[in-house]
């Protein structure tokens, strides 16, 4: 799989107005660095989003998603891993995993810490760099992770009790993400801010974990929601596979626009679209178990199922 590196021009579609999301690409950190903003920064600190890409995946593997952010007044970076195959990564398809992702108790809080620290230093060196010391703000970080980079990001979060959640960190979107080990090791309780785990009925590696009994869902304090998008396989947070983004972009905007900048909630956050066969959430906006996973019932505040 390789994704366009070209820039690309992006449209918020669930906004009733286009603005143009720029995209840069910067060495910092010693990391390369791929950057989203809306041109339109001015005097204005823009709230800032982090994003970790998958296992062998690259910055730009979910640009949808981040010229959405950067069309919603987020300033976006993501970072190339030392994993990254595209988007100029130097790793292979061929390179292994640290740990083999089927055997999540073998995991520590030592797994793929190099993961973290990317994050934590390009935080740090972007703080103080002149061209975007000014622009962003670094009281309100939210932090988005596709599969590997969803453990990176709860990890950051706190999901090992050996790790300091990240500072300034507002809220995580955990996108399919690799949070078996976690579960293994029922260390989900550690996680300090709002969480949005998403994932997909033909997801069947990594969905069950977040879904089941005792998964990742139920391990993690509140404020917390669900998503399981219908049809939408692993790669569907990618723009390797388009069908489910409106939908993805709505859900995933929407959670950061409540919980990092501090808007009211957009109602659509807690409705099921028709493309969403589970939606559960437990946070300020009410309790819900929506969905094929409920046994079709309903608890607390939007019960019955949403079109």
């Amino acid at each position: 799989m390789r994704f366009h590196t070209a820039a690309l021009a992006g449209v918020l579609l669930t906004s009733g107005c286009v603005v143009h999301a720029a995209e840069q690409n910067i060495t910092i950190a010693g990391l390369q660095v791929t950057v989203w903003g809306s041109g339109t920064d001015g005097a204005v600190r823009k709230p800032v989003i982090i994003f970790s890409h998958g296992f062998h995946g690259c910055a730009t593997q979910s640009r949808f998603l981040m010229e959405a952010f950067a069309s919603a007044g987020y300033l976006v970076f993501a970072p190339n891993h030392k994993d990254a195959t595209c988007a100029g990564g130097a790793a292979t398809w061929s390179g292994k995993p640290e740990e083999p992702f089927g055997q999540p108790e073998t995991w520590n809080p030592s797994s793929y810490r190099d993961r973290a620290d990317d994050v934590r230093h390009l935080i740090e060196a972007l703080r103080g760099d002149e061209r975007f010391r000014a622009r962003g703000d670094w009281s309100r970080i939210g932090l988005a992770g596709h599969s590997l980079g969803g453990y990176t990001v709860l990890e950051l979060a706190g999901a090992w009790p050996e790790s300091t959640p990240l500072a300034g960190l507002k809220a995580v979107l955990a996108l399919s993400p690799y949070s078996q080990p976690f579960v293994a090791h029922h260390t989900l309780a550690g996680v300090s801010v709002p969480v949005m785990y998403q994932g997909g009925t033909r997801d069947l590696g990594i969905t069950p974990a977040l879904a089941k009994p005792m998964g990742a869902y139920d391990q993690t304090p509140a404020p917390k929601y669900f998503v399981e998008f219908d049809r939408a396989g692993h790669m569907a947070w990618t723009n390797f596979v388009s069908a489910t983004h409106d939908a993805i972009t709505m859900y995933s905007v929407a959670f950061m626009n409540h919980y990092v900048k501090g808007e009211p909630a957009d109602p659509r956050m807690t409705k099921q679209l028709s493309d969403v066969t589970v939606l559960r959430y437990a946070s300020d906006l009410g309790h819900a178990d929506l969905g094929a996973a409920s046994g079709r019932s309903a608890r607390g505040r939007g019960l019955g199922r949403a079109r």
